[in-house]
């Protein structure tokens, strides 16, 4: 829940350069790399030279301020469904009954004689 808060607050700008239609750099922290035909100045002629390049920025703006609603600012239809899945939710984890063994305080013959003797059965 903490991470959505965090995101959704987050603002982000995503800087593009293009150079004559062809995008060549994209920075999101930092500033785009500028090529070599960008720079634009005056020749001798005072003429100055137009650029082929351009730049995108792109803002994303995120929540300056994070609103919280009580359980009265919600509607009827609203409450009954929150109130529907929380007592599911709980309901979801509830202790299984403890299973009945019914062999748990068996307790075997005392056997008097060895059988495997008696029939004169012996394993190798």
């Amino acid at each position: 829940m903490s991470l959505l808060v965090l995101v959704s607050t987050l603002s982000l700008t995503i800087e593009k350069h293009f150079c004559g239609g062809v995008l060549v750099d994209i920075a999101i922290f930092t500033e785009v790399e500028k090529c070599s035909d960008d720079v634009t100045g005056t020749t001798e002629n005072n003429i100055a030279k137009k650029s082929c390049c351009k730049d995108e920025v792109d803002v994303f703006k995120g929540l300056d301020k994070v609103t919280t609603n009580s359980f009265e600012d919600l509607d009827d239809i609203q409450k009954q469904i929150l109130l529907a899945y929380s007592f599911s939710y709980i309901n979801l984890f509830e202790g299984l009954p403890n299973l009945i063994i019914p062999h748990k305080n068996y307790k075997p013959p005392i056997l008097f004689k060895d059988i495997q003797v008696l029939d004169e059965t012996y394993l190798i």
